[in-house]
């Protein structure tokens, strides 16, 4: 088959695999996703939305379905967890709105990811495929070739990683070993709306701040269910997403904060545990027909909130210099690359540094609420106008 009648092939169908799917589609591309799972679905719980990526979904056309599903808080709040103080409030209503043009919102992986993936499921370009885990590619110039764990080998026009954190496409491309681990761990937990007591319950997305810890709650799905994510220095390191997280180490760690951290704490009966990891960044994420996207290409921690807003930048990007490349894969990977890397370099460094922020401890503590305290609004938009401003 000629390379221009084969598809796109993308490791990987969560957020980022799916909307490079739903992008490249949308330019007249056929692709062809392969995702290891028995279905496609999203783990964890919320995330929160910048403005730059809901410029995207205006892209993409999903902008309104995405809002049906988002809550947009009145705030975001930093307050002290050990005396409860306020640290600083940064409204994301309607003054953030008219200063970049979009929203901030928060939504549940799975509404996101489900959004995306019918836009997908509606064109008639795109080929879903579970149930398959790459193992590894052989790019031949004319055609890459991608093996199957099942031991089935797949022809595409062109290969996107966009595995994840431990991305075997990334294992071959770059070779850079496992990825970092940050020495962080966290719990996440689901709470449903009325088992939220009522002066715990707000519309904003609140950040209680603490020595090496921090809790973060906010509401999701519409409103409908409480999110809690809480986050502390360990040593304990297991790969993956849904292990078990253990309430009495949890308890142990938040242990002398503030009465309202713990109240958030005794709410939830389950925790799911994930080690949080990141990679250092890198300029070459791109060979020959092959490049990668989103965590396989720039893997960050989770305090800057755009680990999935990454993911679809790049999806959009990508299609947009795909488009015009006149079926020169080669150029057109380079070019997202020189494009992509340097935006998400500094997201990933800028992630790092939150976290040392976020778990102050003594002079740090203090240095940190003298920074933050007398911001304005203006000058906190100012601050991440870099970010927010987006592509």
């Amino acid at each position: 088959m000629p390379k221009a009648d084969l598809p796109i092939v993308i490791a990987g169908g969560g957020i980022g695999g799916i909307a490079a799917a739903l992008a490249l589609t949308q330019k007249g591309f056929a692709v062809q996703v392969l995702e290891r799972a028995a279905d496609f679905h999203e783990l964890g719980a919320g995330i929160q939305l910048g403005p730059n990526v809901f410029r995207m979904f205006e892209h993409l056309g999903v902008g309104v379905e995405m809002s049906h599903w988002a809550v947009f808080p009145n705030s975001l709040i930093m307050r002290d967890a050990l005396d409860g103080s306020e640290i600083t409030r940064i409204p994301t209503g309607e003054p953030l709105h008219r200063r970049f043009g979009y929203p901030y919102a928060v939504i549940h992986r799975a509404d996101l990811h489900k959004v995306l993936l019918d836009a997908v499921r509606r064109s008639p370009l795109a080929t879903l495929t579970t149930s398959a885990k790459v193992l590894s590619y052989e790019d031949r110039g004319d055609r890459v070739l991608v093996q199957t764990e099942d031991g089935k080998s797949i022809e595409g026009a062109a290969l996107i990683g966009a595995d994840g954190l431990w991305s075997a496409v990334r294992s071959q491309l770059v070779g850079d070993g496992k990825p970092r681990v940050s020495g962080h761990i966290a719990y996440r937990g689901v709470i449903p709306l009325a088992k939220v007591p009522e002066h715990l319950w707000e519309n904003n997305v609140v950040l209680w701040a603490g020595p090496k810890t921090h809790l973060v709650h906010y509401p999701l799905h519409r409103g409908e269910v409480y999110n809690l994510v809480v986050v502390f220095h360990s040593s304990r390191y297991e790969e993956g997403w849904d292990t078990y997280g253990d309430p009495a180490e949890l308890h142990e760690r938040f242990a002398g904060q503030h009465r309202r951290v713990r109240e958030f704490l005794a709410m939830a009966n389950e925790w799911k545990m994930w080690v949080l990891c990141d990679r250092d960044p890198i300029s070459q994420w791109t060979s020959g027909s092959v490049t990668l996207l989103g965590d396989a290409a720039h893997p960050m921690l989770q305090y800057l909130a755009q680990g999935a807003c990454m993911a679809i930048e790049d999806a959009v990007v990508l299609a947009r210099i795909l488009a015009d490349a006149n079926g020169d894969y080669n150029a057109a990977f380079l070019a997202y690359q020189q494009q992509r890397y340097l935006r998400t370099t500094r997201v990933q460094l800028t992630a790092r540094m939150y976290g040392d922020i976020y778990h102050a401890t003594d002079a740090v503590r203090d240095l940190r609420r003298q920074m933050l305290a007398g911001r304005t609004p203006e000058q906190a938009y100012n601050g991440m106008a870099w970010l927010y401003d987006g592509i």
